[in-house]
């Protein structure tokens, strides 16, 4: 055998190679921004402390700074680096955790709760991971003993797991418990019975908790209209289109559809002397998203954690989503809505009609079928308006299609383009349409003038008796049942202008 050749069995294995160390999961950023959070504010401990259950932070002076904060909160003391200092001190671990100028260190990076309960979420992972690492390298030992017994190895690895499950189940870390809630605080406290974020709990616009999402074909007025609820949230003005709209403490505009265009329609709202309330409370993001919503459904969650906000304006749905067609896809940005609403963020949606039905005749009423996508987009929209009309029109029509509670509409309004308001067009409004009916009005009266002449469906005259009741509840009118006559004939109620409203007007 010619010298340096080597046997076929000495030849190297890449088995023999020795294996590269592996370094377990871990996220000290993360660390750092819950340990932040919390030393900046109490109250976040106890969001975190369920998710993160035991031994969860990789670094031990982490851990030991969170067994010092832990420690504060039950005694209901502050948590701010000051005080954990003398803590740390006394128990003799504030140089092993980095020192005094290390907590302060850590105090400056809080980023809101929201994105603390995310930042939890991670390091609750890569514990996870962790620990399952671990049990996979006892195992490896464990099989590489002489004698193993495969069957006592596969017995002890699956009572591991058993035993892993059953921890992350009663920790109530979160997965499976942490959004549950009984029946009576889901039925009592949940908001189901707050203000509305526009309009009246009789003809809510906008309800808190649900998205509203405003429809129509390009240039029909949809940003105007967003733009003036936008500036009502940020208290620069009280109502829209007669309606009051309710202050919220930050707005994030996701200005994604042509933002150079988006700010020229915004500037004819804005004066000088609204610097400081656009410069603290309204942050616009421009272009598009580091990502589609489809493909992060927590961006929408971490974006308004990030910049502080309680509402959302996304401009428009197109650029939000990789696709509007797929149902699947439409399902993965409902889930980021519903993420972001969960965590008490306002949404509001600007999005396209289908090319096919743009140049319908002005009044006559849409459907949800009319919006562009998937189905599923609409059907986990809290509300629907639909603006119907011909591009730069200044007459459009407002169609209530998804309503949180009674239809508002449909309104016929005016967009003024050099201010950059929207008015009610007052002959249509049924208050000041029975006010001119000296004889009175029945419902099928009303629902003629509303749809614009012809003869109006069952549905039509049900919405206009609607109206009226609401006026009669408000003291604006008064009723008289069994009057014969009318359109169709027999015995109708006939509604008349209370004295209260035309001495009101008067």
């Amino acid at each position: 055998m010619p010298q340096g050749t080597t046997l076929p069995s000495q030849m190297p294995s890449r088995f023999d190679e020795a294996p590269a160390p592996m370094e377990p999961p871990f996220n000290v950023d993360a660390e750092r921004a819950v340990l932040g959070a919390c030393m900046h504010k109490a109250d976040i401990i106890d969001v975190v402390r369920p998710i993160l259950g035991e031994d969860a932070f990789y670094r031990p002076a982490h851990e030991t700074i969170w067994r010092a904060l832990l420690a504060q909160h039950r005694e209901d003391r502050p948590t701010d680096p000051i005080v954990l200092t003398e803590l740390l001190q006394q128990q003799g671990d504030l140089e092993r955790v980095g020192g005094r100028p290390y907590l302060h260190q850590l105090a400056d990076v809080h980023y809101g709760t929201g994105s603390a309960e995310h930042h939890a979420e991670i390091i609750r992972e890569k514990a996870n991971l962790r620990r399952l690492l671990a049990s996979a390298v006892r195992t490896v030992q464990r099989a590489q003993e002489p004698g193993a017994d495969p069957e006592a190895i596969r017995s002890e690895v699956e009572a591991e797991m058993r035993a892993e499950r059953e921890q992350a189940l009663a920790s109530g870390q979160g997965r499976l418990n942490r959004f549950a809630t009984d029946g009576w605080s889901f039925v009592k406290e949940t908001g189901a019975d707050a203000e509305p974020l526009w309009g009246t709990r009789d003809k809510t616009v906008w309800a808190p908790g649900e998205s509203l999402m405003i429809v129509g074909a390009p240039g029909v007025g949809k940003t105007t209209l967003a733009h003036q609820v936008i500036f009502a949230r940020l208290g620069l003005q009280e109502t829209v289109l007669e309606m009051p709209v309710a202050a919220s403490r930050r707005v994030l505009y996701l200005a994604m559809d042509r933002p150079k265009q988006i700010a020229k329609a915004m500037a004819r709202r804005v004066f000088d002397t609204d610097e400081a309330i656009l410069r603290e409370r309204l942050v616009v993001w421009e272009g598009p998203l580091p990502a589609t919503l489809d493909k992060e459904p927590d961006l929408l969650a971490d974006l308004a954690a990030a910049h502080q906000a309680d509402t959302i304006v996304i401009d428009s749905l197109k650029d939000a989503v990789s696709t509007m067609v797929d149902d699947s896809l439409a399902v993965a940005f409902h889930n980021a809505r519903m993420r972001a609403l969960r965590g008490g963020v306002e949404i509001m949606e600007l999005h396209h009609q289908r090319k096919a039905t743009a140049d319908a005749p002005r009044g006559q009423r849409p459907s949800l079928d009319q919006v562009y996508g998937s189905t599923w987009i609409t059907a986990g929209a809290g509300s629907v308006l639909f603006v119907t009309g011909r591009a730069g029109d200044p007459a459009v029509t407002l169609h209530h299609l998804k309503t949180p509670t009674g239809e508002v509409g449909p309104l016929d309004v005016t967009h003024d383009h050099v201010r950059g308001t929207t008015t009610v067009d007052p002959t249509k409004d049924p208050a000041v349409l029975l006010r001119n009916a000296p004889g009175g009005m029945t419902a099928r009266d009303l629902a003629t003038v509303l749809i614009g002449g012809g003869d109006p469906e069952r549905a039509d005259v049900e919405k206009a008796r609607r109206h009226l009741a609401r006026l009669v509840d408000s003291g604006l009118a008064t009723r008289a049942d069994g009057v014969a006559g009318g359109a169709g004939g027999g015995q109708q109620t006939r509604y008349y202008a209370s004295s209260r409203h035309l001495t009101a007007v008067g």
